[in-house]
């Protein structure tokens, strides 16, 4: 192996991805597994959490265990971690990808699409305790681990909309994938907690210094996920490159981040959104 691959190599590392049954989720899961290391999925579901853990077992032969983890609860987080250490003695990348998520057919989403003027106060409170706080706890629990072993890294998930305010007129004529009743647009809710990661981001990378802890923030643009083509036309239009990302675009932001590649880098953001903020 030459060096430049062995900058990438994680064979040796425990990485823990929360949200890890997700879209973008997996694909981060895959992204650290592909490079040979042990993944812990926790995600609220715990069945797909366990399934998604399978899965990598069965595509890149690595151990893999899926926990339900609720990320808002320190209880959870706590026993969460406790597992891992147990499973595998160590944890070396967290990955704090975790978010408020929406689902078609479920209540929350008339909710979720509801105006600033009318959003309700239990969905805003929702995403900042998922967001932020969960990124907080499973922080502070893993860092505790971390400072013990004297290295580790965490990557913070954020988002383009952490940068800068939502374009709402991209959504006009778009239908709403989760309820055609609906209008589609960005809650203020999701901006704020994108926004607050990247503060997270800047204050572990400053609080650990010395600690060889390294704490970074990937600021990745919107991914297709079956979305109509008005809203596909419309977003592609604000981008340099002139479209949505695929889900699997991630990967190599992700494994810099979380691989010794990126090892003179703490506190910063690695923006990858097709030159979304470049205009």
């Amino acid at each position: 192996m030459n060096q430049v691959q062995e900058l990438f190599n994680l064979h040796d590392r425990v990485a823990i991805v929360t949200g890890g049954a997700g879209l973008l989720g997996q694909r981060h899961s895959e992204a650290l597994a592909e490079a040979g290391a042990s993944i812990v999925v926790a995600d609220l579901l715990a069945d797909q959490a366990q399934k998604a853990a399978q899965e990598l077992q069965q595509r890149f032969g690595i151990p893999a265990i899926g926990i339900g983890t609720d990320v808002t609860q320190a209880a959870s987080v706590e026993a969460m971690v406790k597992n891992v250490k147990d499973e595998f003695g160590r944890i070396d990348i967290l990955i704090n990808n975790a978010a408020m998520t929406v689902k078609s057919g479920t209540e929350r989403v008339r909710g979720y699409f509801a105006p600033f003027e009318n959003y309700p106060e239990n969905l805003w409170r929702t995403a900042l305790e998922t967001g932020l706080t969960g990124a907080f706890l499973c922080s502070q629990h893993v860092g505790r681990v971390m400072v013990h072993q004297d290295r580790g890294v965490i990557v913070n998930i954020s988002s383009t909309y952490g940068l800068v305010g939502p374009d709402q007129r991209i959504y006009a004529d778009s239908k709403n994938p989760y309820d055609p009743e609906l209008s589609l647009n960005t809650p203020a809710a999701y901006a704020v907690v994108k926004s607050g990661i990247i503060g997270l981001t800047r204050y572990l990378a400053t609080y650990w210094a010395g600690k060889n802890i390294r704490v970074n923030t990937l600021t990745p643009g919107g991914v297709f996920d079956g979305h109509d083509e008005t809203f596909v036309r419309n977003y592609s239009s604000r981008t340099v490159v002139g479209r949505m990302a695929q889900p699997d675009e991630y990967k190599g932001a992700l494994l810099f981040l979380a691989s010794d590649a990126s090892s003179y880098m703490t506190g910063a953001n690695l923006v990858v959104d097709g030159g979304w903020t470049a205009w």
